[in-house]
């Protein structure tokens, strides 16, 4: 069973889970804007199993970190809680694993970290995304500002968002993401001061992102959801020019939302890409 934790962030505290060998390759998975830790799957515990030292933490204002206290949720922010935390982490170089906005504060944290970081993993974010596909997430991280009467209903709004994936029979995953009110209503497990930070960021130029990406020398890999509507193929190829070494895997049956999509094809190629992993 993962150990829970707490890090220290740039000027907050953040809540971590951790599995695996103390002296296993470091491996820290970093989720995506008004998800928690909990999104990866059993990707913590199988890489723990294949012998890594696997973090999965909730990002500032999610889950059961701190929120912070003047609403700083730029991928800056975000990035200077990765940057202070990789100490404590141990001496070894860590392989940064980022989804979305996750995968935007590693980014940008990689190059300010030197050799601490022994690989990036990009899941399913460029620098230049696709305005509509982001829009898309922005739209529905706004759209129950008052959240739900029950779980069920919580349930209906996530397949109509997501409606290439199968709808779980049970809510337990759902109830991890979700905060129930002294009211009874249930809302999500984020500070909803992210969503305008977010619209915000998406009105910024990416020459940050770009020169971030231009800076990496490190192994980077992308895994791009075939069926994501915030990547696509212009996307890949401006990252390609600005990262000439980058490796991109295609996960067939996912779209943004690729590490639960086909948790399975992920955990694999993540595996691929960590060094000194025991064979299954």
């Amino acid at each position: 069973m993962p150990a829970r934790i707490e890090l220290p962030g740039a000027d907050l505290r953040l809540r971590a889970d951790v599995a695996g060998p103390a002296d296993g390759p470091p491996v820290l998975l970093i989720h995506g804007g008004g998800q928690t830790r909990s999104s990866w799957g059993r990707a913590l515990e199988q890489l723990a199993a294949r012998g890594a030292r696997a973090y999965a933490i909730d990002l500032r204002g999610h889950g059961e970190s701190e929120w912070s206290p003047d609403g700083a949720y730029r991928p800056e922010d975000h990035a200077a809680d990765l940057v202070r935390i990789m100490p404590t982490l141990g001496p070894e170089p860590v392989i940064l694993v980022g989804a979305s906005l996750g995968g935007m504060a590693a980014l940008l944290a990689t190059p300010q970290l030197g050799d601490r970081v022994a690989g990036l993993v990009l899941v399913d974010v460029v620098p230049r995304l696709r305005i509509a596909g982001a829009e898309r997430i922005l739209a529905f991280m706004r759209s129950a500002p008052d959240g739900f009467a029950d779980l069920e209903s919580a349930a209906d709004a996530v397949s109509a968002y997501l409606p290439h994936r199968p709808r779980p029979e049970s809510h337990d995953g759902l109830r991890r993401n979700l905060r129930q009110r002294p009211d009874g209503r249930w809302v999500w497990h984020w500070d909803p001061r992210i969503v305008p930070e977010l619209i915000a960021e998406a009105s910024v130029p990416q020459e940050r992102l770009d020169r971030a990406a231009a800076a990496l020398t490190v192994p980077t890999l992308l895994l791009r959801g075939v069926l994501s509507d915030v990547v696509d193929d212009a996307g890949v190829e401006h990252l390609q020019e600005l990262v000439p070494h980058l490796r991109v895997v295609d996960l067939a049956g996912a779209a943004h939302t690729a590490a639960a999509d086909d948790n399975d094809a992920f955990v694999a190629a993540v595996l691929e890409f960590v060094p000194g992993l025991r064979s299954a």
